[in-house]
């Protein structure tokens, strides 16, 4: 497939070959869906917590004696129906995270980066190289390129801090680089800008 190819400023510096292999590929919906799940429950912590009776601190005495007062029964001030007592059945730390085989998360990856091309919400940028890492550049660059205001992700060939820092400030922009670019990433977005050096690396990640 030919696609174009433009400069920083927005104009076409000619065209480039992407893989068919990757950017025109159709998968069932449920694919993307069960990839964007993993990729959700993976990203949760699991951390929450309770304590049980056992657990809270709590006096190990009967506070009252067992017959004669007209009372319920009490063994334990940290009985879970007594104020400041233990939980019962809690939450407890634990991993939700979800494995997907390596066939499906590739292949949902290249149905949503054909997507993108099928939707026309996909650039390829001959480079993507700041001067400085500076926030003003990075809106200036995506004004160039017609993409401002909008949720943007830019898929880079290697790590640039300078890029990261660029557009951390912005709202609804994103880097990342090829080797860690993800379904939920391309489909939470607008547009997805890649660096021409980058669709190599995609090709050679997902084409395995």
């Amino acid at each position: 497939m030919e696609f174009e190819v433009v400069t920083k400023d927005g104009t076409s510096s000619g065209k480039m070959d992407l893989p068919d292999s990757v950017f025109s590929v159709v998968a069932k919906t449920h694919v993307l869906h069960e990839a964007v799940k993993a990729y959700l429950a993976n990203q949760r912590q699991g951390t929450r917590a309770t304590k049980t009776r056992s657990e809270v601190r709590a006096s190990g005495k009967k506070p009252w004696k067992q017959k004669g007062l007209g009372r319920a029964r009490a063994g334990t001030a940290a009985s879970p129906v007594w104020i400041g007592g233990g939980v019962a059945h809690g939450p407890k730390p634990s991993s939700f995270s979800t494995r997907l085989p390596k066939k499906v998360r590739r292949l949902a990856v290249r149905a949503a980066l054909s997507g993108k091309v099928k939707d026309g919400e996909l650039k390829v940028v001959e480079s993507l190289d700041l001067s400085e890492p500076r926030t003003k550049q990075a809106v200036g660059l995506m004004r160039s390129l017609g993409v401002e205001g909008k949720k943007c992700l830019f898929v880079l060939a290697a790590k640039s801090e300078d890029m990261i820092r660029a557009t951390g400030n912005i709202p609804g922009a994103r880097t990342t680089v090829a080797r860690d670019v993800n379904v939920y990433d391309i489909l939470n977005s607008e547009v997805v800008v890649l660096d021409k050096d980058a669709v190599g690396v995609i090709a050679e990640v997902l084409g395995r």
